[in-house]
């Protein structure tokens, strides 16, 4: 934790500054100067500060060549504590500052991906809707975490063999680029930070979590999509969806199963029709959406139409027994459940239009093994030091966060291969019961859950683009809750249609266009 007297003396001053409006917005001059910054107590190196145009720039929501319109901004660089690891490896937290030239007073922490290792763009893009919060004129703020990742490699975990770099990935860069970050606000603009946002998914959903957690007194508001709470069950959860599907797939070449053809297009195609027959309907509307989640009971079991597969997508007893088992996730031999279920949903059959091929897919498709043993798997996950120290998934007094007046919001896709949203959905609940009940927990945090939606956006048919920020930023600075938040389908057929808080759903009202989300209301299960 920082504690350097030097540096809280310099943020408290600040707020005695004078205000923006009472100075010039600071410029190329002012950027330039910040190549010179010193900070009491901070151990800061690679210092660089470049002022960037007004212009577009590639979109982080859609392929090139695509791309969003930035305001002019400065952007600061810098590296926290830079050292030589125990592996003879370098390491510090590298950190990206992107201060605009006509600032709204607010600061935005954009949280990273996989196990990050990589310097993002800060422009604050997660559930914008479309605009960045940069564009915006938020302050935003991304970092590394600590280390470097070999190639960009975001899934590279070579850094845990270090004690610090796993410390700051685990939490600590939270804390440090935080502090860093407002002291150089205030110090650029003059003037203190009015109001501080984390918003992440992913990884970057943990660290939103975290952010409130662990410093309940630093955030404001945060947005957390589909958050990795507990890194160790979850891949317990993906090995046993793996195994399920290639005891039932075909040997390749190599002898190996092709996990991704454990069934074919055809069978696949009727997993989803097949869902949609069980539950499509549930909400009003036969659209390819199941936006009443919890009252979807589809059962693999009704595809079976015979021995073997007839080449008109019916399935194998094995193949709808593999399913059932695959979606119902891992458990002890004595029936203790290690992961959470993964619902069935219209979206798990999207493969290379996804983020992440679909739970039909295998995911990732890492493992080529047969069999599995959730006995050992939970011995592994229950002793793994590492995955203790990124949890967020156990800790759920947020009394401090709550009272101060601090908002959080959930979001996951429903066909999300990689996190299950009921993981979520139980954390929630969890977090619900713990602080007094959902009517008191309404009050300052809920939950979306995106039908279709796959790890953090993408999907055939899904509505994925919708703006969580604005309706954050208006919960905690004008105290209006998000009783209903649009979201729009990217692809043609453009739909509209309202995210409800769960455990309400969007219902169809009976009147008007099936397309719109005016159309439809928010209804208790």
């Amino acid at each position: 934790m920082i504690k350097t007297v030097g540096l809280l003396a310099f943020v408290v001053a600040s707020a005695a500054w004078p205000t923006a409006a009472q100075s010039p917005a600071p410029g190329p001059t002012e950027c330039a100067e910040l190549r010179n910054l010193q900070l009491p107590g901070v151990a800061l190196s690679e210092i660089s500060a470049e002022w960037i145009p007004a212009g577009p720039a590639p979109s982080p929501f859609a392929p090139p060549p695509a791309t969003i319109a930035l305001p002019a901004y400065c952007r600061f660089r810098g590296t926290l504590n830079r050292r030589q690891g125990a592996d003879g490896q370098p390491y510090g937290i590298g950190f990206a500052l992107a201060l605009p030239a006509t600032w709204n007073g607010r600061f935005l922490f954009q949280g990273g991906g996989g196990f990050n290792g990589v310097l993002s763009p800060p422009y604050g893009v997660t559930a914008s809707g479309g605009t960045p919060a940069l564009a915006r004129g938020f302050a935003v703020v991304s970092t590394n975490s600590g280390h470097s990742a070999p190639g960009g490699n975001v899934l590279d975990t070579a850094f845990l063999r270090d004690q610090q770099a796993t410390i700051d990935f685990a939490y600590q860069s939270v804390e440090r680029v935080t502090s860093v970050a407002k002291a150089i606000i205030a110090r650029h603009y003059a003037q203190p930070i009015s109001r501080s946002y984390y918003t992440g998914c992913s990884t970057g959903g943990r660290e939103a979590m975290l952010a409130a957690q662990r410093y309940p007194l630093e955030f404001d508001g945060v947005i957390a999509g589909a958050p990795n709470m507990r890194i160790n069950y979850a891949v317990l959860g993906l090995d046993w969806i793996i195994v399920q599907l290639n005891q039932v797939a075909p040997r390749g070449a190599n002898g190996q199963p092709a996990t991704r053809e454990a069934l074919s297009s055809t069978q696949k195609q009727a997993v989803i029709e097949g869902i949609r027959n069980a539950c499509d309907a549930n909400d009003g509307v036969r659209d390819g959406l199941v936006f009443n989640t919890s009252a979807c009971k589809f059962d693999p079991k009704t595809l079976v139409c015979g021995g073997k597969d007839s080449g008109a997508g019916c399935l194998t007893a094995a193949q709808a027994d593999a399913l059932e088992r695959a979606f119902a996730g891992p458990r002890t031999k004595d029936g203790r459940h290690l992961y959470s279920p993964f619902p069935f949903d219209t979206g798990i059959a999207d493969g290379a239009q996804a983020i992440i091929p679909g739970v039909l897919y295998g995911g990732f498709n890492g493992s080529s093994a047969s069999t599995t043993d959730p006995d050992a798997a939970a011995r592994w996950a229950e002793s793994d030091a590492p995955s203790a120290l990124i949890d967020t998934f156990t800790w759920t007094n947020m009394t401090t966060f709550a009272n101060r007046g601090g908002k959080m919001i959930f979001f996951h896709g429903v066909s999300d291969p990689t996190f299950s949203a009921l993981d979520t959905v139980d954390y929630y609940n969890r977090l619900t019961e713990a602080n007094g009940g959902a009517d008191t927990v309404q009050r300052w945090s809920r939950l979306f859950q995106v039908p279709g939606m796959g790890h953090c956006g993408g999907g055939s048919l899904t509505t994925d683009s919708f703006d969580l920020l604005t309706a954050l930023v208006n919960w905690v600075e004008r105290d209006v809750p998000p009783n209903a938040v649009v979201a729009t389908r990217r692809v043609e057929p453009r739909i509209t249609r309202p995210l409800c808080p769960y455990p309400r759903y969007a219902r169809y009202s009976g009147r008007g266009d099936q397309n719109d989300a005016a159309s439809f209301v928010c209804q208790a299960p």
